[in-house]
């Protein structure tokens, strides 16, 4: 009888990408340096660009809604739109970035994984850091693209009379990056408004994680993902909602950058940058505790999904499978895998 925890994932033959398409000696020099030397160089990077694409389509449908809205200009924009931006950001993101740096592209996933032992706190400095640079490089990005129709809107509410009270606001022009109290919303509204938001989609995302979980497939948890973001910018932005620290943080230190201490948001800011942590933890733990059950099977794609990243952990090394040099490599592979899934 097999001792629990200690299954073999099934053995089969797997076909590498070297092994139809031969590289250049310097592509193969940099990869011999890149997975024994660079390789938290290279998943730090995949985090920042994964975030890097969620910012950058999120935000940058929000400014064109936002935007010309103040310069009285229609038909550039909606909420909608700004949730299917959103939903596409992070499709990209997992779909390009996800199997380089196992996608967590949030700080409280980062965490979340760190407190569950699959990821070590200096790799869970490493991410946060990158993802919070990531943020705030497209936003950076976004402001530059964007700036004619800022300083267009600008002045219209100059004009106006209205840009001191309208400028840090969720409806102003440093609002497109930063997010700010919606007004006529009290703090401890906004606070439950982003919990609950957070906990639903942390708990989506770890019913993803979940390798029992037929309904999820690797290929559609993606999918999924994303559109629990879509769901939650769709049903409560208009009250105020962050879901990711990265996205908050990054944003509001490129909101400082350019307009000085007024865009800090005041004390709504920390609700925004952290609520969503223990609401992720949270919901990590309800579905871990209520959800999810160790005499469930796992699913046939789930298992291949973690063979393929095992096979890749043992081919990057130099390993050939039953020759290793380490009786416990195998055991602790697969561990790994598990962080990339």
């Amino acid at each position: 009888m097999t001792a629990a925890g200690t299954h073999q994932l099934r053995q089969r033959e797997f076909v590498h990408l070297a092994d139809i398409k031969p590289r250049t000696n310097t592509f193969i020099a940099w990869e011999r340096r890149r997975h024994r030397q660079a390789h938290w160089l290279v998943e730090c990077i995949a985090e920042f660009t994964g975030v890097f694409f969620y910012v950058y389509a999120g935000v940058g449908s929000t400014a064109s809604y936002l935007l010309s809205n103040v310069a009285q200009l229609t038909g550039l924009g909606s909420l909608f739109q700004i949730g299917v931006a959103y939903a596409f950001g992070i499709l990209f993101a997992l779909v390009v970035c996800a199997p380089t740096s196992g996608g967590h592209f949030n700080p409280a996933i980062t965490i979340a994984f760190t407190l569950l032992k699959r990821c070590t706190p200096k790799k869970a400095v490493r991410y946060i850091i990158a993802q919070i640079l990531g943020a705030y490089v497209a936003c950076l990005l976004i402001y530059v693209q964007w700036k004619d129709l800022i300083d267009e809107a600008t002045a219209v509410l100059a004009a106006e009379g209205k840009l001191d009270a309208v400028m840090f606001t969720s409806n102003g022009p440093a609002g497109v990056f930063a997010l700010y109290l919606t007004p006529g919303v009290s703090h401890g509204r906004v606070f439950l408004n982003e919990f609950v938001c957070d906990f639903i989609i942390g708990l989506v995302i770890w019913s993803c994680l979940d390798p029992t979980n037929f309904s999820a497939p690797p290929v559609a948890a993606p999918w999924i993902v994303a559109f629990v973001y879509a769901v939650v910018v769709w049903g409560y932005s208009p009250v105020g909602v962050a879901t990711n620290a990265a996205r908050d943080v990054g944003a509001r230190l490129m909101a400082l950058t350019i307009w000085g201490k007024d865009a800090s948001g005041g004390s709504y800011a920390a609700i925004a940058a952290l609520t969503n942590i223990p609401a992720t933890l949270l919901a990590v733990a309800f579905y871990e505790f209520i959800l999810a059950d160790s005499s469930r099977v796992v699913t046939p794609a789930h298992a291949d999904y973690l063979a393929g990243h095992l096979a890749h952990e043992e081919h990057s090394q130099g390993v050939i499978r039953g020759h290793s040099t380490s009786p416990s490599f195998d055991e602790k592979a697969q561990e790994q895998t598990i962080e990339r899934v």
